[in-house]
């Protein structure tokens, strides 16, 4: 499992969901579907409507993956931050019973209000 504490998942971008098909498409359940994916630099997070995976891309050909599951059932809070003037990335916290504090920065062209609004619909 992926160390949030130490992890860095920073400068998430949005991307095509296809993007990352082949590798969570033989994760989901059946009445699960991808809504928006992220990528950093060699990483990926991406929600559906039942969770949020995130993909940590291993090793000097990248053919290795660590895949974890944060069901949104688990939330128990989440903030979010938007960008700024001078600070121009974004911010999304999500505290996980059993987990602690997932963090994720994203760039700031990404609707940050509109992820929020998202996990809304299944954390509240």
């Amino acid at each position: 499992m992926i160390d949030f504490q130490n992890a860095s998942f920073v400068k998430l971008r949005e991307t095509n969901p296809a993007d990352y098909d082949n590798v969570v498409r033989p994760l989901l359940i059946p009445g699960e579907s991808v809504a928006t994916a992220f990528r950093g630099m060699r990483d990926g997070v991406v929600f559906t409507n039942k969770r949020v995976i995130v993909i940590n891309v291993q090793g000097m050909t990248g053919k290795k993956k660590d895949l974890t599951s944060l069901p949104y059932t688990k939330i128990q809070a989440f903030s979010i931050e938007t960008s700024g003037v001078m600070d121009l990335d974004s911010e999304l916290e999500l505290w996980f019973s059993g987990l602690g504090k997932v963090r994720l920065e994203f760039t700031g062209g990404c609707n940050i209000v509109a992820l929020g609004n998202f996990l809304s619909q299944f954390v509240l």
